[in-house]
């Protein structure tokens, strides 16, 4: 237990070290800068060169010219069929009931839900394709509004992953690691870019409510190992978009403000006497909290905008924390400034019920998609942003259970499947990557995860090796040890 004389002695030793060598993490600072080891995050003049531009965060300027100001992340946590979506495949349905042969498995490792079926019969889609646009991408008929938008998007057909399973496989597209523990991607930027708008958090979080599939948790959007004020924000649906922000009864908000500068005052005696750098995230947070007491309402009220914007999203849009309304959202928080703003829409972990499942999520997801597309495009905002839509993995070419004409089952594959990238700096109107006739592996330009997070960074005017945190004694980066590249054939 402590005393007022250990706890004296404590922060006298304390003291003595920050006098003496500026403290752990002083000494830490000037072990890195002698060594250079910190050049990731502040890279040295010849290294920044002169294309870079001003941010708020640790990266100042960026190691380039970013070609997008902000990143909307549409996940689609489950696992959506690429079979049913993007990656068209007819000789599924020709060779419809066969065997898998074994030259296209290749010996590869399935799942304990399929693994021990006695058969694995080539399951084909039962949904049309057609080509759209100019550029002639193939689109499933499920996707009408999406398919309009084709010219504008980069789809890739070639994403591979490791991870079998959703834990480790949302883990590792949200954080660079299939192991939990590692900062997220917004946080990885938040920290780097800083934020456009000092009352509005530069991460943010939204997840369609009411959706039952694999669990989503906080750690998908935390801050690792980085300070906690780089975690993402929920926003929610009802009365209290962020929880605990608005003021209990009794309070109004000069009283709020009178504890906050208080409670200022407080921590800035406890820092002075201790020096820890905590207490200054924490006074920031505070204030951050007060400001979003009038921000947060004002961004959250959808009754601001017109008609026509409503029934571009659907009939859903009206409904707060579907994913319609989420989508006109965060267009709403894009425009004020919100760097890195996260959708989950739950729901596709198909292992049986192929038809009717799809039907309902892209149901769901599709003209709230289009309509964000076409409302950036409205704004001028679509050129400098990015626009991603994708889930961990991707869906057997076989069925899982029982083949029938009208139903199927698809189980987790990670050796393939589909994205999409649009705006900011992405070429619109193209392909990339191909997938064998039988859907199974990739044949052209893989394009493993690294090197999505990598290209991700790189619209934002980050150099994914040169921008890392020091952890255990490592230089920590969101793209890993791994090699990583550039895909630099969908960038415009």
């Amino acid at each position: 237990m402590f005393t007022q004389e250990s706890v004296s002695n404590l922060l006298g030793r304390r003291q003595w070290l920050l006098r003496a060598g500026m403290g752990f993490g002083g000494i830490a600072l000037a072990d890195l800068m002698s060594n250079g080891i910190s050049r990731g995050v502040q890279p040295s003049d010849s290294e920044q060169g002169t294309s870079g531009v001003a941010t708020q965060g640790v990266l100042n300027p960026t190691h380039h010219t970013p070609t997008a100001k902000r990143v909307i992340y549409l996940f689609m946590a489950g696992g959506p069929s690429q079979l049913e979506t993007f990656d068209y495949k007819p000789l599924l349905n020709e060779q419809q009931g066969e065997p898998l042969p074994d030259s296209v498995r290749q010996g590869q490792r399935l799942t304990g839900m399929s693994g021990n079926q006695a058969t694995l019969p080539l399951a084909g889609s039962i949904f049309k394709f057609a080509q759209h646009g100019q550029c002639g991408a193939w689109v499933s008929e499920l996707l009408p509004h999406t398919a309009k938008y084709v010219d504008d998007m980069a789809i890739i057909r070639s994403m591979t992953s490791e991870a079998i399973n959703h834990d480790p496989a949302i883990t590792f597209l949200q954080t660079g690691n299939q192991i939990s523990g590692r900062p997220s991607i917004g946080a990885w930027i938040q920290y780097g870019l800083g934020s456009d708008n000092e009352n509005l958090p530069s991460f943010v979080v939204l997840i369609t409510k009411g959706k039952v599939d694999q669990p989503l948790y906080s750690r998908l959007w935390g801050a690792g190992f980085l300070p906690a004020r780089y975690q993402g924000v929920q926003f929610r649906s009802g009365k209290e978009p962020v929880l605990y922000l608005t003021n209990p009864p009794g309070i109004d908000s000069a009283s709020r403000r009178r504890m906050l500068d208080r409670l200022q005052e407080l921590h800035e005696l406890q820092a002075d006497a201790t020096g820890d750098p905590e207490l200054s995230a924490r006074i920031a947070q505070y204030e951050m909290a007060f400001r979003m007491q009038s921000s947060v309402p004002e961004v959250t009220d959808l009754s601001t905008e017109t008609e026509a914007t409503l029934e571009r999203y659907g009939a859903s849009v009206r409904t707060p924390g579907t994913f319609a309304a989420n989508c006109l959202l965060a267009r709403r928080l894009a425009e004020r400034g919100v760097k890195f703003i996260q959708l989950y829409h739950q729901g596709w972990d198909h292992h049986g019920g192929v038809p009717g499942g799809m039907r309902t999520q892209c149901g769901e997801t599709d003209q709230p998609t289009a309509a964000l597309l076409q409302d950036l495009k409205d704004r001028g905002m679509l050129d400098d942003t990015l626009v991603i839509w994708g889930g961990e993995f991707g869906r057997t070419n076989y069925s899982q259970g029982k083949l029938t004409a009208t139903d199927y089952g698809r189980d987790h594959h990670p050796r393939c499947f589909s994205m999409w990238m649009a705006g900011g700096g992405i070429r619109g109107g193209m392909t990339y990557g191909e997938t064998c006739p039988y859907g199974y592996n990739v044949i052209d330009k893989p394009v493993h995860v690294r090197d999505f997070h990598a290209t991700l960074l790189h619209t934002l005017g980050i150099d994914h090796e040169r921008f890392t945190a020091k952890f255990q004694g490592l230089d920590a980066r969101l793209t890993g040890v791994d090699p990583a590249h550039v895909i630099r054939e969908i960038l415009s």
